[in-house]
């Protein structure tokens, strides 16, 4: 049995509400065991046989869309692995770390589409960006609140959607895992 953490996007923003409790009481009946949640943002902790992350993601979509009708998507990592995102993280340690995070994406875009993204958003914010493995790590240097680098902006030009957390989102969660 491994321990994952399941980022979704789209939970508890934009009128998706759900509470935590009963998004731990689905995921129970749907043999993710010691079923965890850190913070009301869609950070569930939880242990489950050894598979790869993608077939655990649908898995955890397809419960939220089939029990409360939400349609969204999970990104799932194991502890070593949001570890290793944090580690990668070029402006961890030197931005606030409220305004840093890791955009943890669905899949891994090519240079190309990295290199899209920083060229179109070059000019439109002071915002620092760098690719990661599965990830966008991105210093919010004004705030992310008026970012024109919002998720919908990274997944047209990555071709895959993310779910970002802030720095000390992660090591909360990662001190939980451990």
């Amino acid at each position: 049995m491994t321990r994952y953490v399941a980022l979704f996007g789209s939970i508890n923003v934009g009128g998706n509400r759900l509470k935590m409790v009963d998004l731990r009481d689905a995921l129970e009946r749907e043999e993710f065991e010691d079923v965890e949640t850190v913070v009301a943002s869609g950070n569930v902790l939880f242990t489950h046989e050894e598979r790869p992350s993608e077939g655990l993601a649908e898995k955890l979509a397809y419960v939220v869309q089939d029990r409360f009708g939400i349609e969204t998507f999970a990104v799932v990592r194991s502890r070593d692995e949001l570890q290793a995102a944090l580690d990668e993280s070029p402006f961890a340690g030197e931005g606030e770390d409220n305004l840093v995070h890791v955009h943890f994406l669905e899949g891994q875009p090519d240079a190309e589409a990295f290199d899209k993204l920083i060229a179109d958003h070059a000019g439109k914010g002071a915002e620092r960006i760098a690719p990661g493995t599965r990830a966008l790590h991105v210093d919010y240097v004004d705030g992310t609140g008026n970012s024109k680098l919002t998720g919908g902006f990274i997944a047209r030009r990555l071709g895959c959607r993310g779910t970002a957390r802030n720095v000390r989102s992660i090591a909360r969660i990662i001190e939980k895992m451990d």
